[in-house]
C-alpha cells in the first residue's frame, strides 16, 4: 500500500495524535478497574484499545474509535459496570477523537 492508502502519519495530525493517546490512558484506567472488579466481558472488550489506540494508523483509528465508543450501548453499557469517574472521560475522549477525525478527512 503507499502513503495515499493511509493517509497522513499520526505526528503530523498532532490533534488526533493527542486526543487518542488521552483516549488510551482512559482506556487503561477502566480496564485495571474491570480486572480488579472482575468484570470479565469488560476486561475482555477493552483489553486491546489502549495499544489500538496508541498504535493505530489515522485510517484504522477511526474503526478503533468507533469500537471502542460502541461500549456505551443502549443494551450493554459500560456505564452500568464500571465508575463513572472512569467511563465519562473515556467517553469524551472518544467523542473529541471521532469528531478531530472527521474535521481531518473534511479538510483532506
Amino acid at each position: 500500500m503507499t502513503k495515499a492508502d493511509h493517509g497522513p502519519a499520526r505526528h503530523e495530525r498532532p490533534v488526533i495524535d493527542e486526543a487518542a493517546l488521552a483516549a488510551a490512558r482512559d482506556a487503561e484506567r477502566l480496564l485495571d478497574a474491570a480486572r480488579a472488579g472482575g468484570a470479565t466481558t469488560w476486561e475482555e472488550y477493552l483489553s486491546p484499545v489502549p495499544g489500538q489506540l496508541r498504535d493505530a494508523g489515522l485510517f484504522e483509528l477511526r474503526r478503533v474509535a468507533q469500537r471502542a465508543r460502541a461500549a456505551y450501548g443502549p443494551r450493554a453499557s459500560i456505564r452500568d459496570a464500571l465508575p463513572t469517574e472512569l467511563t465519562e472521560p473515556f467517553l469524551a475522549d472518544l467523542d473529541r477523537l471521532i469528531k478531530a477525525l472527521a474535521r481531518d478527512s473534511m479538510e483532506r
